[in-house]
């Protein structure tokens, strides 16, 4: 990477990313990227135990932890579990995010997800970047970052277990091999050591690392590599058409 560039992995949940494309941060962070994780929440929902203010806390701090293992800045856009909706508020958190932090590569949530809120923030990444460049949209901030100069590069991760809400399969158009960043993605991950006993509670996941394993396998078999993190790119008009990831990573892209 001949000069270091600017990646926003915005995703809706503390741990999202982790599950679904820490490993290619970490590719993208060992080549000299800046990288900046993002949720929109802070996680509220995600205790029986704790109440709100102080699960939050927790996973914010989880969140931080694991970024920083990557040498990633996180920022949490403060927003509630199921209440991430497509409105001028949102939007308007959405955009700041992606002007201030200046992208030219973008990871979200797949378009199509198991839940709204994941659904609501890939929508909001995109109308964000696109409409980043436009100078008539203000979004409030009393400092408003300025207008990029292009759209960046859109990619959206696989949906968690690859499945959409009626359990027909979505197939990713190229997967990054992260054989090299798989122990660094667990270790990622395990920093969310409160989401355990939730996810198993809530979702019937029995252990997040050996989900995670699970998912990369299988990604990674479809596409010849013994680990993988799957995407497609957002190639609709005004985005960029060059396969920026396989420009900045080369075989490791298929």
């Amino acid at each position: 990477m001949p000069n270091s560039i600017n990646v926003l992995a915005l995703f809706a949940h503390p741990d999202d990313a982790e599950f679904l494309c820490a490993g290619t941060l970490a590719h993208l962070a060992a080549r000299g990227a800046t990288i900046h994780m993002a949720t929109l929440t802070a996680g509220d929902c995600g205790s029986t135990t704790l109440p709100p203010a102080k699960i939050s806390a927790v996973r914010q701090k989880e969140a931080a932890k694991s970024a920083a293992l990557i040498g990633a800045k996180y920022h949490c856009l403060k927003s509630e579990d199921l209440l991430v909706f497509y409105d001028r508020p949102h939007l308007n958190k959405v955009m700041e995010l992606v002007r201030e932090t200046r992208p030219v590569l973008v990871l979200t949530h797949s378009p199509v997800d198991y839940m709204a809120d994941h659904e609501t923030a890939s929508k909001l990444c995109q109308s964000a970047c696109f409409g980043a460049m436009a100078p008539n949209f203000r979004t409030g901030a009393r400092h408003q970052a300025p207008p990029l100069q292009d759209v960046p590069h859109l990619y959206y991760a696989d949906a968690f277990g690859r499945r959409d809400i009626l359990g027909k399969r979505i197939t990713s158009s190229l997967s990054v091999n992260i054989s090299a960043t798989l122990k660094l993605k667990e270790e990622m991950l395990a920093c969310h050591d409160s989401q355990r006993a939730w996810l198993k509670t809530q979702q019937e996941i029995p252990e997040t690392v050996t989900t995670m394993r699970k998912m990369a396998q299988e990604v990674g078999k479809l596409a010849g590599f013994r680990w993988a993190e799957g995407f497609r790119q957002h190639l609709g008009q005004g985005f960029p058409a060059t396969n920026l990831l396989k420009e900045l990573m080369g075989p490791l892209v298929r």
